[in-house]
């Protein structure tokens, strides 16, 4: 086991937004967590990171006991963290943007990234205010790899991205997954969720209420429907 979030609570201001949410990664795997807007899924991966701390539970690491520790700490130790806003530097070009995360302790380097996304090779120069939403997310990804983390964690992925890119950014995670990086994927894009996922957990008003295989949550159609407004 890579990750595991033990009955953690988190709050915006009086706001209860998280009740007692606990899951789990292991070595190598990659986890869909699933729910509707507003659900909590957002919030449980900035609670991993630190963005919104757990008042109460537990964040391990690798083991170590990461609960409350500041954002910074957390990624050094080897999380990357991939928001749904992207947050790329718009003034900085896309090379720029990669050197100013690159770790060298990483497996992929900035000219090693382009074998995942080989438009970014053509990007170099380019600033990220004129960047387009899916090349955002590409470099936002990579940016995120090249900090070597040992856990990435995906934050809506596909959003809002035209169907070509959305197939780009699937073929690099499935990649990413073929070389054992362990991901928490949050994705509103049921197809591609259950396409890489190995397990899957819903979310509903901050609560899990379900765990298990992506074939056990195809089996039973109800559950998509209930709590994903999706027909399986």
């Amino acid at each position: 086991m890579i990750l595991e979030v033990s009955e953690i609570h988190a709050y915006y201001g009086l706001a209860h937004v998280l009740h007692g949410v606990s899951l789990r990664v292991d070595q190598g795997e990659v986890v869909a967590l699933l729910g509707r807007n507003g659900a909590g899924k957002s919030t449980t991966l900035k609670a991993i990171m630190g963005i919104v701390p757990p008042r109460s539970g537990r964040v391990t690491f690798k083991g170590t006991n990461i609960t409350g520790w500041p954002p910074h700490r957390i990624a050094r130790l080897g999380i990357g963290y991939v928001p749904e806003t992207r947050d790329i530097f718009s003034y900085l070009t896309a090379q720029e943007n990669l050197l100013i995360a690159y770790n060298q302790r990483s497996r992929w380097t900035p000219e090693t990234i382009t074998e995942l996304f080989p438009k970014l090779a053509e990007l170099r120069d380019r600033r990220g205010r004129n960047l387009s939403g899916g090349e955002q997310q590409m470099l936002a990804i990579a940016r995120a790899l090249l900090t070597g983390p040992e856990l990435l964690l995906l934050d809506e992925p596909s959003q809002g991205l035209a169907p070509i890119v959305v197939s780009s950014i699937l073929e690099a995670v499935k990649r990413l997954k073929e070389q054992g990086l362990s991901m928490l994927l949050v994705e509103q894009n049921f197809d591609l969720a259950v396409e890489l996922a190995d397990r899957v957990y819903l979310i509903d008003h901050g609560q899990i209420v379900f765990e298990g295989a992506v074939q056990d949550l195809l089996a039973r159609p109800e559950l998509a429907a209930r709590y994903l407004g999706v027909t399986v």
